[in-house]
């Protein structure tokens, strides 16, 4: 490829609306176009490394019994509705109609449609176990896209399905993805680790995010380095707080005029934060909620909602609250009856709290729970934050942003259950299939590796996902024998199977430089009037720095024989 024909062109300033590395140095290289808010044009240089990535991911799928398939992406909105997930998603979903007035949507993905055509063409045990994948345009109407390739609202997308007869089967599968991953990953250079996380409006029992650790990441990733557990703040948990052991004392309402606030309770009565309950209203669904947590603690609204199993959480307004017979400032679960209470479990890790009083201007001390006050439901729904103990090994835990590029989910039997697909066991009767699913975003996977591979100058996207692996350099183009000797290169690198970006253009040697610098090809090939005169052409290894000078005769097998190592070494 020559620089000259290129369609494209790279810039020399940073976009003013370009908000993280990669998005900066994927518009700034002319790989991708801004078309709308989160809507892109690959250009060629971004699809040649697209297309490298899509054919690593087939590769490793291929390799762990995937076989690939294409489902449509529109759909009918019915087969949504029955599973519950045209409101699960909820605005996030595109939705029309056609012109019969039948309604439709643009999938963000293909649980539905694989579910209801495994129906069709599994009949029983003997044709389980099944793994099959895509690499498919999906759309998602994102409320705020971001990060340029990380947030978008429409994007290239491999998922994989898996279908097999029991749990024990689904491991196996579930499994051999997270090791498909696994390679996917190094070989696109992107250290992902596994964490654990929670499964969104994708659904199912359990699931893991593979994500980069970077600054930039939308995740926020609790982790442990004594142990190695894991986990996004969604799901994340902890080891109980042990308090020490007291004496339960008896319910005693004091004044505390015009006090409201923890931080204002705890001073005026000299007490810690972890010895107070603190309620928190919600409205899921239409229904108001009533939550209680320990006063050092926030609640995890993600982990609420999945234990209402709600599609709309919101917190309740002030005239919401007061309308259940509710003081703001002064609420406790204490004599409080009619309403759905949710409490942490941080409630059985202390007595002789300190609670509102449910009249104004005054909380009580030493109410406990059971005793004082009871909930429908005590679960797990708080925010873990960094410095929590682990729940494995109680040591400190750390936090970090992350980047999820990748997913993998025991979907269970929640699909097969609500679209009636089942086989016939060796005993003759029906059984619901077990699935998995297993999702990575093509786009999102290039932008981190930019993320990852990149300096101060530019990209340095690894040998095997770099749109060319050399980038070739003809100094002072207006003198004939440099550019014999580049075309010559050129030619020969081409004829050998090296992908070669050949700048022939009639720039300064400045501009060409920092081009290659941009690019980040892994090799820059310098062919100058100097050299020519020395014998030599200049190689240059995009990652180091680190500069030789190989005869001219010599540069080809040089370069493949680099190349063939990078190769094998990733």
């Amino acid at each position: 490829m020559r620089f000259s024909r290129l369609f494209g062109k790279t810039l020399r300033d940073t976009p003013s609306d370009a908000d993280t590395l990669s998005h900066q140095l994927l518009l700034r290289t002319g790989m991708i176009n801004q078309v709308a808010g989160g809507v892109y044009t690959y250009m060629p240089l971004a699809y040649r490394a697209l297309d490298k990535i899509e054919s690593i991911i087939r590769e490793e799928m291929d390799a762990a019994g995937g076989q690939e398939m294409r489902m449509p992406a529109l759909q009918p909105r019915e087969i949504w509705q029955k599973t519950g997930r045209d409101a699960a998603f909820g605005d996030g979903l595109f939705r029309l109609k056609d012109r019969r007035a039948r309604d439709l949507v643009l999938a963000p993905t293909h649980e539905e449609i694989v579910t209801i055509t495994a129906k069709q063409f599994i009949q029983s045990y003997r044709d389980l176990p099944r793994l099959v994948y895509q690499v498919q345009t999906k759309f998602r109407d994102e409320a705020r896209p971001r990060a340029g390739l990380i947030r978008v609202r429409e994007f290239t997308m491999k998922d994989a399905y898996s279908f097999d007869r029991d749990e024990e089967s689904l491991d196996i599968t579930y499994q051999s993805m997270v090791g498909a991953y696994t390679n996917i990953f190094r070989r696109c250079g992107i250290p992902a680790i596994p964490v654990q996380a929670d499964s969104g409006a994708i659904g199912g029992k359990d699931s893991q995010e593979f994500v980069l650790l970077n600054a930039t990441g939308e995740d926020s990733i609790l982790h442990c380095i004594s142990c190695g557990y894991a986990a996004n703040s969604e799901r994340a948990t902890s080891a109980p707080w042990v308090s020490e052991a007291e004496s339960i004392l008896d319910y005693d309402e004091v004044e505390t005029p015009g006090l409201k606030s923890i931080q204002e309770i705890t001073d005026y009565l000299g007490v810690s934060d972890d010895q107070t309950l603190k309620c928190v209203f919600y409205v899921a669904d239409g229904k108001f909620v009533f939550v209680s947590i320990r006063g050092d603690l926030t609640v995890n609204e993600t982990k609420l909602s999945n234990v209402l199993s709600a599609t709309d959480l919101r917190s309740a307004t002030e005239d919401e609250i007061r309308a259940q017979g509710l003081i703001p400032g002064y609420a406790s679960p204490v004599g409080v009856n009619g309403l759905l209470k949710i409490g942490d479990v941080s409630i059985n890790s202390g007595v002789n709290f300190v609670v509102g009083a449910n009249r104004e201007g005054y909380h009580a001390k030493n109410a406990n729970y059971e005793r004082d006050f009871w909930f429908d439901i005590v679960q797990d729904i708080a925010l873990v934050e960094e410095g929590y103990p682990c729940p494995d090994c109680e040591k400190p835990l750390d936090s970090d942003r992350g980047i999820e590029v990748g997913h993998v989910f025991k979907l269970g039997t929640s699909f097969s259950s609500a679209l009636e697909a089942t086989y016939i066991d060796e005993s003759g009767e029906q059984q619901l299939m077990v699935m998995g699913c297993y999702g990575i975003g093509v786009g999102r996977l290039l932008a981190a590796s930019v993320e990852h591979n990149q300096d101060s100058k530019g990209m340095m996207l690894p040998p095997e996902i770099a749109p060319f692996q050399v980038y070739l350099i003809g100094m002072q183009m207006t003198d004939k024998s440099v550019q014999q000797k580049a075309d010559e290169l050129f030619d020969s690198l081409v004829d050998v199977g090296i992908e070669v970006f050949y700048d022939d253009r009639d720039e300064s040697p400045g501009v060409k430089m920092n081009d290659g610098d941009l690019l980040g090809f892994p090799v820059r090939v310098i062919v100058s009037k100097r050299n020519i005169t020395e014998g030599v052409v200049e190689v240059t290894l995009r990652n180091n720095g680190e500069a030789v000078k190989i005869p001219f005769e010599e540069v080809v097998g040089a370069i493949a024989d680099k190349l063939s190592t990078w190769k094998s070494s990733s």
